[in-house]
């Protein structure tokens, strides 16, 4: 019996992934799956830590951490916590001025192909230092939208890996093209179609 259900749900996801006009696949990608994206592409050391200059033996430098990830409406925003330590490094000790300010930046989902990005990265909270602010706009605008960028197609791929195994048929993700996304509620929801074979 667990058998014949496990190949009527392998035939269901072949019959959802067929091409038909007006019809296509709703993926949900929670704000969670996102933030553990954002985690492991970017403050993934030991200490949690991301270095714009310097590194953790450095006298001064300057280091993201602690980022967070919300929806509001229909964007998407990180905010990290910064710390600075800028000056003259003399003798072990940075001998200047020591910033910890909060950066927030905004962006919106965007449709790459198989893979979900985002464009429209608008800085909306820097700290009041221009040469921290050097540092922390191209990072924000760029770095992090970039970091969080996930190929649907792949994660979809390897999580087909086994089916043999598990259900008795060989599936494949052959095609998925990504159509558009919004945010609804806790849930980053793709529309997409994509081919399915089956063997």
């Amino acid at each position: 019996m667990r058998r014949f259900l496990l190949v009527l749900i392998a035939f269901s996801l072949v019959l959802l992934a067929l091409p038909r006009p007006g019809h296509a696949v709703e993926l949900k990608v929670s704000r969670q799956a996102l933030d553990r994206t954002l985690q492991q592409q970017l403050f993934s050391s030991a200490d949690g830590r991301y270095y714009l200059k310097g590194d953790a033996k450095s006298a001064c430098s300057v280091y993201a951490e602690k980022a967070t990830l919300s929806f509001v409406q229909d964007r998407i925003f990180v905010t990290v916590k910064i710390h600075a330590t800028l000056g003259t490094g003399i003798g072990g000790k940075c001998l200047g001025i020591s910033l910890n300010p909060t950066a927030i930046v905004s962006m919106l989902p965007d449709s790459e192909g198989e893979s979900i990005g985002f464009r429209d990265a608008r800085v909306e909270q820097i700290s009041n230092s221009k040469e921290l602010n050097f540092l922390l706009t191209p990072f924000l605008s760029h770095q992090v939208p970039s970091s969080m960028k996930v190929n649907a197609a792949d994660i979809l791929r390897q999580s087909l890996v086994g089916s043999a195994k598990t259900t008795g048929f060989d599936i494949t993700l052959t095609r998925l093209k990504i159509h558009s996304m919004v945010i609804a509620g806790d849930n980053l929801v793709v529309d997409a179609d994509g081919d399915l074979t089956l063997k």
